[in-house]
């Protein structure tokens, strides 16, 4: 008989234990609730869970699981803020404000005195109206390589989701002005020498407790330099730029630039134009005026030879250009030439031209792409990484909307007749082409510093930052699900920027 009665006893303790619990549930679910009252101005409160998501952290030996977690705290869910809010890192000076006051050491790749370019929170000065090109006073002589600074002061100036509390924060910006930093390094420096500013900042961002929360996956930084800059894959002191990016710590972060590299955690943004607007009617007069337009010439093409790089097609696009007679209008911007220095030129010439031909430069990208779109000049362009896979928060995901393509191979096999090609395009086609054109263009604008426009939000810096914050967030989706967000954040794609190896036209990565 003893196991039937111990059966029982053992039942009734189970039923007891269950009892208790559930009584418990239901207490620390009331004072859960009470959490969630509506506070006395009829917004709603309510407590932040705790986080118990691992991170795994990559560094240069091994693989460290760490747990990414967040303090309880009270969010105001009616804050228009919310998942906003960036928190900028106080560097020291010499990271930015030196470097300003110190512009006389640095040029862009000539003997040519920066200082002018940094007035006017990095516009340049202002240029006056020529025969109505510019049509207002929204024009400055902005150096293409002044981002870092134009970006700077945009968002201390005037972005309104500014935080001085790290912990509210959904992204933090590291205003290191890497390409005016290394721009007085680059020629006749060591290599050690071009890292050392890099290697210190990235000493003192580690130290910091807002690099710990994410080991600097929600951190980002922008230059005024192409990204290839900062991708030194060896000592050798004969190997261009610094190695910023290829540093363990830098590859956690994000960085915005003119222009992207291979890697994924490297994301292409607008050049500066020298259309800085401080009103929306300025914008709109610029469109209306773009529409109005005429052209006398059916290309243009603003540009170089390069006869050292043994790709380039640019010598043949001049040479079409040339026997094209009053169908196409060359700007000369050969070395030692200024009238490419000249917005009032630049603009006449594009403003001018039905469409704008834009070939690779130095590198895969140019200021131009730009200055055409701002003219409302249809972009023509010969190599997918020109624009087509860089830069994807700002023209549109369907290039054929708004541009032109002539692939081009090898210059070997180039067989293209330009004027030919684009006397064939109809008239109907032309309008919808600028039509799209002009309605991108405050897109690829910054707009001044000092003011702020209230209606239009979707300028080149405003799609920055939704850009940098919804790529942040999918990086915490990743940790609050239990992932690794290291995979893929900073791995290269060779096939990038180049034509398909697959036999398609594109291999553009959205």
């Amino acid at each position: 008989m003893e196991k039937p009665i111990c059966v029982m006893f053992c039942s009734q303790q189970l039923w007891f234990a269950i009892l208790v619990s559930f009584v418990l549930c239901f207490v620390l679910l009331c004072f859960d609730y009470s959490a969630l009252s509506g506070s006395d101005n009829g917004s709603v409160d309510f407590i932040a869970p705790l986080s118990r998501n691992p991170l795994v952290v990559v560094n240069q030996t091994d693989s460290v699981t760490l747990e990414l977690t967040r303090e309880n705290r009270v969010v105001d869910v009616s804050d228009s803020c919310l998942g906003q809010y960036i928190y900028v890192h106080d560097l020291p000076s010499k990271y930015n404000e030196d470097l300003i006051k110190n512009c006389h050491l640095f040029t862009r790749g000539t003997e040519r005195n920066m200082c002018p370019y940094l007035v006017n929170l990095g516009l340049g000065s202002g240029i006056q109206n020529h025969e109505m090109v510019l049509l207002n006073d929204s024009w400055f002589s902005t150096s293409q390589f002044m981002l870092e600074v134009i970006f700077h002061n945009r968002l201390k100036n005037n972005y309104k989701c500014l935080t001085n509390d790290s912990s509210l924060s959904s992204a933090i910006y590291v205003p290191f002005y890497a390409g005016l930093d290394i721009s007085r390094r680059l020629w006749g420096v060591s290599t050690s020498e071009r890292d050392s500013s890099a290697l210190d900042l990235l000493n003192w961002l580690s130290e910091r407790h807002e690099w710990k929360k994410m080991w600097g996956r929600d951190h980002f930084l922008v230059t005024g330099r192409i990204s290839w800059d900062f991708r030194r894959q060896t000592d050798n002191e004969t190997d261009w730029g610094s190695k910023l990016r290829f540093l363990p710590e830098s590859e956690n972060m994000s960085m915005l630039s003119i222009e992207s590299s291979s890697w994924n955690n490297d994301i292409a943004i607008p050049y500066p134009t020298c259309f800085h607007p401080s009103k929306e009617d300025q914008i709109l007069q610029w469109q209306d005026k773009m529409r109005r337009q005429r052209r006398n010439h059916l290309f243009s093409f603003a540009g170089a030879p390069r006869p050292d790089l043994q790709d380039s097609i640019r010598g043949k696009i001049i040479d079409q250009c040339l026997v094209s007679g009053s169908g196409c209008k060359l700007l000369d911007c050969n070395y030692g030439a200024t009238n490419c220095d000249n917005p009032v030129n630049v603009m006449k010439v594009f403003q001018s031209s039905v469409f704008c031909l834009q070939p690779p430069g130095d590198s895969y990208t140019r200021r131009s792409i730009f200055d055409a779109i701002l003219a409302g000049c249809i972009p023509v362009f010969f190599h997918p990484g020109t624009a087509y896979a860089q830069y994807l928060w700002h023209l549109p995901k369907n290039y054929t909307t708004y541009s032109l393509y002539m692939p081009v191979r090898e210059i070997k096999d180039w067989k293209v007749r330009i004027k030919e090609t684009l006397l064939g395009i109809s008239e109907d086609r032309v309008v919808e082409l600028r039509e799209e054109v002009i309605r991108l263009i405050p897109r690829i604008i910054y707009a001044d510093p000092s003011s702020k426009l209230e209606s239009i939000e979707d300028d080149a810096f405003d799609l920055s930052v939704k850009g940098i914050l919804e790529r942040i967030e999918r990086v915490r989706e990743l940790i609050r699900e239990g992932k690794d967000p290291s995979i893929g954040f900073s791995d290269g794609d060779d096939y990038k920027y180049t034509f398909s190896p697959y036999g398609g036209e594109l291999n553009v990565t959205v």
